[in-house]
């Protein structure tokens, strides 16, 4: 067994006197799915932001790719990183938000080769030669001289998924990419992350979608009041779960 991509290790996190993780232990191996399912204020999307640092946390550790995300290990012992190393980090960390984050002022093709070109430094004709090809994969080729007002929500979020592929990530973040789109918007983007699965992305994503979770997940966790309650397969979790809080959440919503 190879070591996991992310591995997160007694996460804690609170916000003034509320604890919002409570000691989240998660592993996520190379190319695997991961979906975290819970009900609202149960901490899932407060983790992902752990996980790439835009909220420090309070205890535990976040490793990606075998490096303490916010850290450097020097001599035995951890050093708290600056922001701009952080920064540094974060470029191997894609994100997609539930709201789409896009440059409104500027067209499709600049928001995706924003980061490439002022990050990591790539020339102009390469990056845009790149985003060109993840526009043509996410269907938006054609678009990519409208600006982000003139595109429908699904579209703006799938430019949103190119935008963060652009930077060759290692691991992908998704926030319930879904969540703000109108219904009849929704399949587009998740066939634009099934085809990512497929081709073997590591992507840990907070969703309500369950036919998604069903069909793509390798893993699903379900979360509660800022913890881990139940792990495993999607038949199992879903089919037949295990804790009494997991069977009263699917209840609900399936």
């Amino acid at each position: 067994m190879s070591e996991p991509l992310l591995r997160a290790v007694g996460v804690r996190k609170r916000f003034g006197s509320t604890e919002v993780l409570r000691g989240i232990d998660l592993s996520v191996r190379k190319g695997q799915v991961v979906c975290l399912l819970g009900p609202s204020g149960a901490g899932k999307s407060t983790f992902l932001r752990c996980v790439n640092r835009l909220e420090t946390i309070d205890g535990g550790q976040v490793w990606v790719d075998g490096e303490p995300i916010g850290f450097r290990l020097h001599k035995g012992k951890l050093h708290e990183l600056s922001e701009r190393e952080v920064a540094g980090q974060r470029r191997d960390i894609g994100m997609v938000f539930q709201r789409f984050n896009l440059f409104a002022h500027r067209t499709v093709l600049e928001n995706v080769i924003e980061g490439p070109v002022r990050v990591r430094g790539i020339g102009a004709g390469e990056a845009t030669e790149t985003a060109m090809s993840l526009l043509a994969r996410v269907g938006l080729a054609d678009r990519a001289g409208d600006r982000p007002g003139r595109l429908s929500g699904g579209q703006q979020q799938r430019v949103a998924i190119a935008r963060a592929l652009a930077m060759k990530p290692k691991l992908m973040l998704f926030d319930e990419p879904t969540s703000a789109l109108d219904p009849e918007l929704v399949g587009e983007v998740l066939e634009v992350m099934t085809a990512l699965a497929a081709e073997g992305m590591t992507m840990v994503v907070v969703t309500h979608e369950m036919g998604f979770a069903r069909e793509v997940a390798d893993e699903i966790v379900f979360m509660a009041d800022g913890a881990v309650v139940e792990t495993g397969p999607p038949d199992e979790v879903l089919t037949a779960p295990r804790h009494e809080r997991t069977r009263q959440f699917l209840a609900r919503i399936l």
